[in-house]
């Protein structure tokens, strides 16, 4: 087979070249086109503003961990990179560190929330419990709780989520101080009555008790003060309530 003539070389090394070239230019208006239109579509985006609204008591504020560290933070810092960052999220923490079913009513009613949140959570109750206050008065008050949550919700039930009420029996404050070994069986019992109520309203209820009933197998997920879950707990927690809370979101 003749080996190409020096001219030949030339030529083809031309044609190469010019294409290559020309190649090259495509490329770069097709990325201009693509990038000028992605500045467009930013540009013409508008940003949505999500509202959660979070109800109960020491556990949904938080205590002894940090602001961040609580579940419903942490829940909202999750949910914000599944979104456009021009998206915004607006978190409203009603909870105190004691409240039972009908401090949390009281506080309700003594603030004029909107009816325009995207997402309600709920967990209340265990100061019910710890505090010997009947079952039937949290039998009463849990249905108030949850019409009311779903009005906050937009009166869209779907838009609400209930947590179960972690088991205080599990660290090491709920051995040292003696509680009684039915603590959990009672724990078991609010928990039952919640779950029930909402599966015939059909609400959202997820189960994080047995997250905290490792606790002393795990430490870890105690707070410093032996008692309130740690910011790995409530991680936990996260990593069961994210893909709810984002199909119900989205």
């Amino acid at each position: 087979m003749p080996l190409l003539s020096e001219r030949h070389f030339l030529f083809y090394e031309s044609v190469i070249f010019t294409f290559m070239k020309k190649l090259g230019l495509f490329l770069i208006c097709l990325f201009l086109v693509f990038a000028c239109k992605s500045g467009d579509d930013a540009q013409n985006y508008s940003p949505k503003n999500y509202n959660i609204l979070s109800l109960g008591d020491s556990y949904t504020i938080g205590q002894s961990v940090c602001d961040t560290c609580r579940y419903p933070e942490q829940l909202k810092d999750s949910l914000i990179t599944f979104f456009p960052e021009q998206d915004i999220f607006d978190l409203n923490i009603i909870a105190q560190t004691g409240w039972k079913t009908t401090d949390l009513l009281n506080a309700i009613d003594g603030q004029n929330l909107p009816n325009t949140y995207d997402l309600v959570t709920l967990l209340i109750g265990v100061n019910n419990q710890y505090q010997n206050r009947p079952l039937s008065l949290y039998e009463q008050e849990f249905p108030e709780l949850i019409t009311k949550s779903i009005e906050f919700a937009k009166g869209d039930v779907n838009n609400v989520i209930v947590i179960s009420i972690p088991d205080y029996a599990y660290t090491s404050f709920g051995q040292g101080f003696g509680f009684s070994p039915t603590t959990s069986e009672e724990i078991d019992q609010y928990n039952s009555f919640a779950e029930n109520h909402c599966a015939v309203n059909g609400v959202t209820f997820v189960n994080i008790t047995d997250i905290t009933r490792q606790g002393l197998e795990n430490p870890e997920l105690v707070a410093s003060d032996g008692l309130h879950p740690s910011e790995l707990a409530y991680l936990k927690f996260v990593e069961r309530l994210l893909p709810i809370a984002l199909n119900k979101i989205e």
